[in-house]
């Protein structure tokens, strides 16, 4: 798929505002500035622009210029879970693996209608207390069928690297958590739970920044007690 050329110049410019080439508050290029730099009209400079302004890493000063955020929009932030109990005591089931078609998770996954995902279900366990249900949905030309034990699919993440040579824990992500209260019932019966203790349900989806392209689209639903994250920035 041909990538936009306004979406080539606002991945540019967005890597230069990440590098740390310009300081928060410091005046941005000018369209004309731009246009000579990347040989473009000035209707595709400007939906760049635009594009950064929605996102918040720069800011429009009537009659002065376009300007780079003071927030920090522009600083990388991550976001990390904290895991209470060490990877060493950490299980993993895969429960399922179900070739699937429906048209919302599709869409989530920016296929057509006529393409087709896997549903991967699996349990983690900490010393073998169940308190992660998680649903993923990868796209099928990213899952090898010929692969009979389930527990191949235990790590995804290392499927991803082994088969496709692909950092899924490098890759652009977005990433919602709220309070799931009560829990839905099918989900407190896989976690030992009563449904009236909250859950935390985490949805995640991986994708490839340039092209836009869907890894992977995540539901979790996770024990109120076994979660904990950290937030940092650059």
């Amino acid at each position: 798929m041909r990538i936009p050329k306004y979406q080539m110049i606002k991945n540019d410019l967005k890597q230069q505002l990440r590098s740390g080439k310009f300081e928060n508050g410091d005046k941005f290029y000018t369209e004309a500035e731009l246009m000579d730099i990347f040989q473009v009209s000035s209707i595709t400079v400007i939906r760049a622009l635009n594009d950064l302004v929605t996102e918040g890493y720069l800011t429009r000063r009537q009659g002065k210029g376009t300007f780079v955020s003071r927030a920090r929009k522009g600083k990388r932030v991550r976001f990390s879970d904290v895991e209470v109990f060490p990877f060493d005591k950490d299980d993993v089931t895969v429960l399922a693996l179900v070739r699937e078609q429906d048209p919302a998770i599709l869409n989530l996954l920016k296929l057509g209608k006529k393409d087709a995902y896997f549903r991967i279900e699996r349990l983690r366990r900490a010393e073998g207390v169940p308190y992660i249900y998680q649903k993923s949905f990868i796209p099928e030309q990213f899952i090898d069928t010929s692969k009979n034990d389930l527990s191949y699919y235990s790590s995804i993440y290392q499927h991803f690297k082994t088969a496709y040579d692909l950092h899924l824990n490098e890759e652009a992500f977005i990433e919602t958590n709220e309070i799931s209260f009560p829990t839905p019932d099918s989900i407190a019966k896989i976690l030992e739970i009563d449904p009236t203790e909250p859950t935390v349900l985490q949805v995640h989806t991986t994708f490839n920044e340039t092209s836009q392209q869907v890894f992977e689209y995540v539901e979790s639903y996770k024990k109120w007690d076994f979660y904990k994250f950290k937030l940092s920035s650059d």
